[in-house]
Formats: structure tokens, C-alpha cells, sequence
């Protein structure tokens, strides 16, 4: 199981719940939902942190919020599940093909001539 990823801010130790990154050119901040991952460039914030972002005199903030279904396992995932399980279960056609070779000594192989089989 996975580390649990903290708010970035200096002294609280509360989960993080969302991920701010900022476009400097534009001279905007966004906030949206929690990142796959940490990285260097963009900060992990709490819920109250989050609620509480101020920015700088001319910036704007760009509050990203996902829609709550499509956080939820869809129809397409448990289909696609489903066949991965059905493709892994099913039994693989191992029949032997028949060999070219004849014949082997050390690192020698006989084979059979494809013209003559």
C-alpha cells in the first residue's frame, strides 16, 4: 500500500486532497484534484489550505473540480476487467509445431532440408 502524501505547507501534516500548480506566464494559479504523483514543481494541499489559497494582487485562480461520477468505476472499466480476466483463463493452443531439426551435436544442429519435407 501506498504513502499517504501530506500538505505541502510548512507544519501540517493533514492528507492532501488537492494539487496547485502555477502558469507564471499567465500569471495564474490552479488548483485541481490531486496529482497521480508528487512532483517537484506543484504543491500538495489540504482541504483547508486548499479553501484558503490567496494569490498574488492580479493573479487568478482556476478551481478545477471533477464531477464526483467520474471518480467511480464505470461500466467500460468492469467491462474491460472482465475481458482481461476471461483473455488470461483461457487456454493457450500449446500443440508442439513440428521441428526442423534432426539432429544436434554440442552447438551443431541437423536440420531438414525445406525442400525435401
Amino acid at each position: 500500500m501506498g504513502t499517504l502524501r501530506k500538505c505541502s505547507r510548512t507544519a501540517c501534516s493533514r492528507p492532501a486532497v488537492t494539487t496547485l500548480t502555477y502558469v507564471y506566464a499567465d500569471s495564474t494559479a490552479v488548483l485541481g484534484p490531486l496529482a497521480t504523483y508528487a512532483e517537484p514543481h506543484c504543491y500538495d494541499l489540504c482541504s483547508e489550505h486548499s479553501e484558503r489559497l490567496t494569490v498574488p494582487r492580479g493573479w487568478e485562480v482556476i478551481r478545477l473540480a471533477p464531477d464526483p461520477e467520474s471518480l467511480r468505476p464505470s461500466a467500460d472499466d468492469l467491462e474491460a476487467l472482465a475481458n482481461a480476466v476471461r483473455e488470461a483463463a483461457r487456454p493457450r493452443d500449446t500443440a508442439p509445431e513440428p521441428s526442423a531439426e534432426l539432429g544436434r551435436r554440442g552447438h551443431l544442429r541437423v536440420l531438414r532440408n525445406p525442400d525435401n519435407t
